[in-house]
């Protein structure tokens, strides 16, 4: 059974990256490059389903965020595990000058996620994204309320509201890492 949920947990997960204001900005700000920044890194951590069919399925990810050279935005790579089924994820997201924030996970709509039709860095420590897949409607948050956590939710439009159907807090892990070795 959890391997049947593993990919539409994921599915709905890696849209963090991946976090839905419904306007587009003409132009990246800085504030927007300095989220994406703030998510480079490797990120491990809990999640869990909190409504609907497999509420109170938990499982566990890992994720390295980077930024590109060139583009405002970011990549997301890793995976996520319920028990011993593990699913590899990724996740591009860019600035699209007139078209706003655009992007894809696990091959968007057209393969096995989901696709990112717009989105808003609402300061320097938040972003919501939109998500389609189909006639799924929702929105991807991601908060960074200190340098070394994350708050990742998703929720899905049914009727009028958005209602939250999983949540992730996830931890920096290479910080904790080089920490531990000066340390020592």
């Amino acid at each position: 059974m959890k391997s049947v949920i593993l990919p539409a947990v994921l599915s709905l997960t890696a849209a963090l990256a991946l976090q839905v204001g419904l306007t587009t900005k003409a132009k990246a700000s800085e504030q927007d490059k300095r989220f994406f920044h703030s998510i480079e890194g490797q990120w491990s951590g809990p999640g869990e389903i909190v409504a609907g069919k497999y509420k109170g399925t938990k499982f566990n990810c890992n994720f390295v965020g980077s930024t590109p050279a060139e583009e405002i935005g970011m990549t997301l790579d890793g995976g996520c595990r319920v028990g011993v089924f593990t699913q590899k994820m990724s996740a591009v997201i860019e600035h699209k000058s007139r078209q706003g924030y655009r992007g894809t996970f696990m091959g968007g709509a057209k393969g096995a996620g989901l696709d990112v039709v717009g989105g808003n860095v609402v300061n320097a420590r938040k972003v919501v994204f939109a998500i389609n897949r189909n006639e799924l409607r929702g929105v991807m948050q991601a908060r960074v309320p200190t340098d070394n956590s994350m708050i990742v939710t998703v929720s899905v439009r049914v009727g009028d509201q958005l209602v939250p159907v999983i949540g992730m807090n996830l931890k920096r892990i290479d910080a904790v890492a080089v920490g531990s070795v000066a340390a020592n």
